[in-house]
């Protein structure tokens, strides 16, 4: 079976709290975007194989150890409590960026989920499935909604939200800077008071009104760190952008226009550009 784990970005972002257990409560719009990574799961013909996985991958390189893979481990949280899942062979296929605010390896872990439980029949609800994705990552449960959610907590309370941005056209643009994401949250002044207007009442308004009240903490530090990141933002506004943000804690940055833009941009030959129409 094959499935295509897509990315998200973030309309909105804000850091409201930090909690007893370490982690920061946020505020933010969570919003399902077509790029998408590639994932095969087989049953592997060998009942030899004690670790119960062969993971491979294709498309961009996923650095790290490979035990530390998001799909392995969601393998491996399933086998605890499911112990007759067989040994398979999982093979992903890379296309979404790194380290980029896309939340594409918590995508992959989640569509893993999901498709082992549509494969194995192992019959698990969707409130199960979000409690497992939730073990994997913060970003996890919402690619097993997979749909337009406000989301506060660690970002695992979701509410289904309508945001009408069919037919407009997003350009994403991902620099290859690796933003830690610990270190962005340790650069925030973090404040318990809630912030007004909220999101959902300002995503209700005109695209083109969101540009001073729809906003990303992590921007301000992430910008002084980087300006590269910072010039990306101006320029997706130069080009005519009616709402320009970066996603998550970064480094990728997005552009929403009402027609498809031209092809005018000036971005390094090494950036990653993808048009999009939503």
């Amino acid at each position: 079976m094959i499935v295509f784990p897509n990315c998200k970005i973030n309309l909105g972002l804000r850091i409201t709290g930090k909690r007893a257990d370490g982690y920061h409560n946020i505020e933010t719009i969570f919003y399902p975007v077509p790029l998408n990574d590639a994932l095969e799961i087989i049953q592997s013909p060998s009942d030899k194989l004690s670790a119960g996985t062969v993971f491979s991958q294709s498309g961009t390189l996923v650095d790290g150890d490979e035990k530390d893979n998001l799909c392995i481990k969601a393998f491996q949280l399933l086998k605890k409590d499911f112990p007759q899942l067989p040994a398979v062979k999982i093979h992903l296929h890379k296309t979404i960026p790194m380290g980029a605010g896309l939340g594409g390896g918590s995508a992959d872990a989640a569509f893993t989920l999901q498709l082992l439980n549509d494969k194995f029949n192992l019959h698990l609800l969707t409130e199960q499935l979000l409690a497992y994705a939730l073990a994997l990552g913060s970003d996890c449960p919402f690619f097993i909604l997979n749909k337009p959610c406000f989301a506060g907590g660690r970002g695992e309370i979701m509410e289904p939200i309508t945001v009408a941005l069919t037919g407009y056209h997003l350009v994403l643009v991902n620099p290859g800077i690796h933003v830690n994401t610990g270190w962005a949250f340790g650069q925030l002044n973090v404040t318990k008071n809630k912030p007004t207007p909220s999101l959902q009442s300002i995503v209700t308004t005109p695209v083109a009104s969101w540009k001073n009240h729809l906003l990303n903490d992590f921007e301000e530090p992430v910008f002084q760190q980087h300006p590269a990141i910072a010039a990306i933002k101006d320029e997706l506004y130069e080009q005519g952008a009616l709402f320009a943000s970066m996603s998550g804690s970064g480094s990728s940055v997005y552009g929403l226009f009402e027609k498809t833009p031209s092809n005018s941009f000036h971005f390094p030959g090494h950036y990653l550009v993808q048009q999009i129409a939503l």
